[in-house]
């Protein structure tokens, strides 16, 4: 059965939204909580390391056509880059991550003297690698869509 990758990624938004909110408006907190997941300098900076980091090594290209892949028609040169370009942009996510935690991490130790403000600082240390957990949810069908039509048209190839 052919999927619309576009009808997946909605689907996986949806069942994140749905989970999210059960996993956190499911216990005592109220609506308040939902300010804790959200810290947008750890955001810009995964963003600021995907966007330009795909641009810079030419796969920005790749990676939009893998939100087309299944409904236009690719080559299998074409699918081959698309994974590649998915692939890159999996690893820049977590080094963006991975620079945002360690700046984050850094900031901490930078005010340890003061204990009433470590909680919400490593709050922040985490949102980054939950930041980098989410984009990789969106990510990971993204390739697989791309290697299941990549080897669907290996096996026309070969008929």
């Amino acid at each position: 059965m052919k999927k619309n990758i576009r009808t997946v990624l909605l689907g996986e938004l949806l069942l994140f939204i749905a989970v999210f909110l059960i996993s956190t408006l499911g216990t005592n907190f109220d609506f308040s909580v939902m300010a804790w997941f959200f810290d947008l300098p750890s955001l810009l900076v995964i963003i600021l390391t995907l966007i330009p980091g795909l641009i810079i090594i030419g796969e920005w290209k790749d990676f939009l056509k893998s939100f087309s892949v299944g409904i236009k028609e690719y080559r299998l040169l074409e699918l081959k880059n698309i994974i590649e370009a998915v692939g890159a942009a999996q690893k820049l996510v977590v080094f963006g991550s991975l620079f945002a935690i360690i700046i984050s991490a850094i900031l901490v130790m930078g005010n340890i003297s003061k204990p009433e403000a470590i909680g919400p600082r490593l709050a922040i240390c985490f949102l980054a690698g939950f930041y980098a957990v989410i984009i990789e949810f969106f990510l990971l069908p993204l390739k697989l869509n791309a290697e299941r039509k990549m080897n669907e048209e290996m096996d026309m190839e070969n008929d």
